[in-house]
């Protein structure tokens, strides 16, 4: 058996944050793995100044290299059209019926899971892994979630370094001119870099 981690998410771009999350999720939890999952359309939100799914997998296939533990999961981007949880679990399960699959997410996602496409066949299907940040008690998410997905009382929480970095902040410091060095992968700086992206 081996234990997957699933990190979904725009990767808009993929930065330390994403990084980090994805490495104290392996470390705390003895995943095998860890596979980053880009979106093709988010379903949520629409993706800000985006260079196209095919540009932001590349990203996360640059931020991923050298890390024995990530992989990139391409099953979003080749479905195309909105990306859901639900149905990229269901495609690894089907693929690896003998793999334990863990979806890690953060907190403040976490409280709004019931509102996501089948709820609770996202938890028959993986375990939930859930970063603590802070601003996001993790009595909040338990009560949260215990109220409107009963299923979700085996939640694992792992820590999460408090990192203040988010994509749509690289991409407004790209955009005035401002260096990103240290904030994302060497190689994905360089590849915005190369590709005008964000400008």
């Amino acid at each position: 058996m081996v234990r997957v981690g699933v990190l979904g998410g725009t990767f808009n771009p993929p930065h330390l944050g994403h990084l980090v999350c994805a490495s104290e999720a392996a470390a705390q939890l003895g995943l095998d793995r860890v596979l980053l999952t880009p979106v093709f359309i988010p379903p949520h939100k629409q993706a800000s100044a985006d260079p196209g799914p095919a540009e932001r997998l590349e990203l996360c296939l640059l931020a991923a290299a050298g890390d024995e533990r990530l992989e990139v999961c391409e099953l979003e981007i080749a479905r195309e059209g909105q990306s859901y949880t639900v149905d990229t679990l269901r495609e690894l399960r089907a693929r690896a019926p003998q793999d334990e699959l863990t979806f890690i997410l953060g907190a403040d996602v976490a409280l709004g899971l019931a509102d996501w496409r089948e709820p609770e066949a996202v938890l028959s299907l993986a375990t939930l892994a859930v970063a603590e940040r802070d601003g996001t008690a993790r009595d909040d998410v338990v009560a949260r979630l215990g109220q409107a997905l009963p299923g979700a009382a085996a939640l694992h929480f792992f820590e999460m370094p408090r990192i203040d970095v988010s994509s749509s902040e690289i991409r407004r410091r790209v955009a005035a001119g401002r260096p990103i060095r240290y904030l994302v992968p060497d190689a994905v700086a360089e590849r915005i870099r190369r590709a005008a992206l964000y400008r």
